[in-house]
Parts: C-alpha cells; structure tokens; sequence
C-alpha cells in the first residue's frame, strides 16, 4: 500500500494526467462540436489514425513541428468533410459511414506509412515538442512544475476549452449550431443553412481530432506505431455522452479518464506482483464504461442526432 502511495503522490503524477488527458479532451470536443449539430461521428479513431500518421510524416520529412500539426489539421479536416458528404449531404447512416470512414482512414494511414518509411524492424521516431515553461507560474509549488511545465498542445488544450464553451454558448454561430442539432427545420425556417452548419461542425471536429492524433506522435511518443491511437477514439464518444454534450464536462470527463489511466501505470509500477497486469490495462476502460452506463440514464443527447435533414421532406 506505501508502495502505491509513493507512486500517487508525486508531482510526475499529475503531469502524467494533463498529458494523458491532452488528446482526449481535443478529440471529445471534436466529436462533441459534431454531436451537436446533430451528427454522430464514429469516424474518429480512424480520423485521429490518419492525421497522426500525416502529423509525424510531415514534421519527419520537413523538420517543422508545426508542419506536421498543420498537416494533422487538415487531414482531419478532410476526413470530417468526407463523413459530412456521406452523412449530411447524401443522409446516409452515421453509424455505417462512421465505422466506414475509420477503416478507410486506418487503411490509408497504414498504407501511406509503409509507402513512405517502409519495412523497418525499428520505428522512426523524431524529435518531438518540449515542454515550454511558463515564467513565475511553473515555480508554484507542486501545481507550477505539473500543469505550467507542459508543451505547448497542452496549453492549447487547456485554452480549447473556454473558447468552445464560448464559441457554443455566447455566440450566434453556436446558437445556430445548436438549433440545427436541436430543431433543424426551426433553423431552416429561421434561415439557417443546416448542411453547411453540419458541414462546419464535423469538419472542425474533424480538425480537434487531427490534433489530438498528431499529439501522440509528436508529443508523447515522438514516434508512430499502428497500436499508437489504442481506442482513444472510441473513449472520447463515451467521454461526450459521460459529459453531457457540454465542453466543461466534457473536459473533466476526459481528466476522469486520464485520472484513471496513469492511476493504473503507477499501480503497475507499484509491483503488485500478484495482479495481472491486463487488469490495469483495462481498468480506465471498465470504469469509463460503468460511469458513462450510470450518468446517461439521465443524459439527453441533442434531439436531432443522428437524424439526417432533407430539405424537400415536411
């Protein structure tokens, strides 16, 4: 038990959460942003996969960082837009067009992968981003060196908050987006152009999760392995219903989470021998499914959510 203690408290604990929460909470507000507009995207861990493998091809063959998250955003971007075409403009099924775009995205990221770095018994890796101190700010004590010690995605991360709660709540774009995923033909009435509103949220979703892939490769890891997303894709859906289609909760959904994945690595390095280790690695998963089961009982989804909207039917 001291052993555990001694692994929880410590300053490296906590870091360990805000990065581990970094690419969940870009991609659930991603995911969130189209949800709410009324489209469900299941594409994402195919999104993330993609743009991850285009995010650490990019700064790899350029040597800029910031390349390869601009690459990274648009191919997130694009990969939202072609869900878009698929679910908004032809109404096809989320669900269907959803796990589609993922083994199309999961296709390309590997072929375009092996069509570039080949066969390698070792990965390529590069050098990745740095954590860049914030003055006077990192030398609080023990909350300075965790949370104003990180990179600079970490940052935005935490910046990407306020600005989608704002973005949602407090101005007439998001009040439009909401309305689409609420009452489409009341903002059609209104005005409102519901396919491109549509379009706008799945491809900015799209973008949050090319962000969120690339985080991984150039971040975290500094390298790309085909394991490299792991679900997280598939978590931060789960993470939007856990928080109730709301950024903040969204958010602490995803720092939930991230609580619970470095818990279990610190229990592993802990020694507990006599515990599986496949019983840490699912511990996040088990506990974010139990969690979302109990908070969705009371969870109201936007009404028009996976409902595709034809103009011509009354």
């Amino acid at each position: 038990m001291n052993a555990v203690l001694e692994q929880v408290f410590q300053v490296g604990f906590l870091a360990a959460i805000i990065r581990i929460a970094t690419p969940l909470a870009f991609a659930t507000l991603g995911e969130m942003f189209s949800e709410r507009a009324g489209v469900l995207n299941l594409g994402i861990e195919g999104i993330m996969l993609l743009s991850a493998m285009t995010g650490f091809t990019t700064a790899s063959l350029t040597g800029s960082l910031w390349l390869g998250i601009l690459a990274a955003i648009i191919t997130g971007a694009l990969m939202g837009a072609l869900h878009a075409v698929l679910t908004v403009a032809l109404g096809l099924s989320q669900h269907v067009c959803g796990i589609g775009v993922t083994l199309f995205g999961s296709g390309l990221a590997y072929f375009f992968y092996r069509l570039v770095f080949g066969q390698q018994s070792v990965p390529p890796s590069i050098e990745g981003f740095k954590p860049v101190p914030i003055p006077i700010l990192s030398d609080i004590p023990v909350i300075g060196p965790p949370i104003f010690n990180q990179f600079t995605l970490v940052y935005l991360a935490i910046l990407a908050i306020p600005i989608s709660a704002f973005l949602l709540y407090r101005t007439p774009w998001g009040l439009s987006l909401r309305m689409v995923g609420e009452n489409p033909r009341a903002a059609d009435s209104a005005g409102v152009s519901v396919i491109g509103m549509r379009f706008q949220a799945v491809m900015l979703g799209g973008a949050l999760m090319g962000v969120a892939g690339a985080f991984l490769t150039m971040a975290q890891f500094n390298a790309f392995t085909f394991g490299v997303i792991s679900g997280r894709g598939w978590v931060a859906i789960a993470l939007v219903v856990f928080g109730r289609w709301d950024p903040w909760r969204s958010a602490g959904a995803a720092l939930l989470f991230a609580f619970v994945d470095a818990l279990q690595l610190r229990l592993q390095a802990a020694g507990l021998g006599h515990i599986p280790y496949e019983i840490f690695l699912m511990l996040p998963f088990v506990l974010t499914i139990v969690a979302m089961a109990l908070m969705s009982r009371n969870a109201v989804a936007p009404s028009a959510l996976l409902k595709p909207f034809r103009r011509e039917e009354r």
